[in-house]
């Protein structure tokens, strides 16, 4: 089990270094502010509603700037990658889908922020109710 673990726990590094790092880390720090805001939005449901409201709507704020950080990484990785191929002259196949596999891992992140984060909003919004 602790092999699977630790082979897994490896793989989700490797594709969060080959995303880009900077990228990638500003998207696991939106993903974290979710977390937090609802966490803290759910041990303030009996104490506090109108705390526990203002909480949901920074949980759809850091989750779609997670989302937005992660299209605008795609897109300055995809700039880059053709600037090389048009510095180069060229490129070969295995080369452009490398750089595609690779523009495509920040906004996957994203996009599990962004779904991470509608969907503590709505279990919450549940119970509020």
């Amino acid at each position: 089990m602790a092999m699977i673990t630790g082979l897994i726990g490896t793989t989700l590094f490797n594709r969060f270094l080959e995303g880009g790092a900077l990228f990638m880390s500003l998207i696991l720090i939106c993903l974290l502010l979710s977390i937090y805001f609802m966490f803290k939005s759910f041990l303030s449901l009996n104490t506090d509603k109108e705390t526990s409201k203002k909480m949901l709507k920074h949980i759809g704020d850091s989750g779609t700037l997670g989302l937005s950080l992660g299209v605008l990484g795609a897109f300055i990785g995809l700039i880059t990658a053709f600037e090389v191929i048009e510095a180069t002259g060229g490129a070969a196949p295995s080369i452009i889908a490398g750089g595609l596999k690779v523009a495509i891992l920040s906004p996957i992140f994203g996009l599990f922020t962004f779904s991470f984060a509608k969907l503590s909003i709505l279990v919450l919004r549940l119970i509020q109710q």
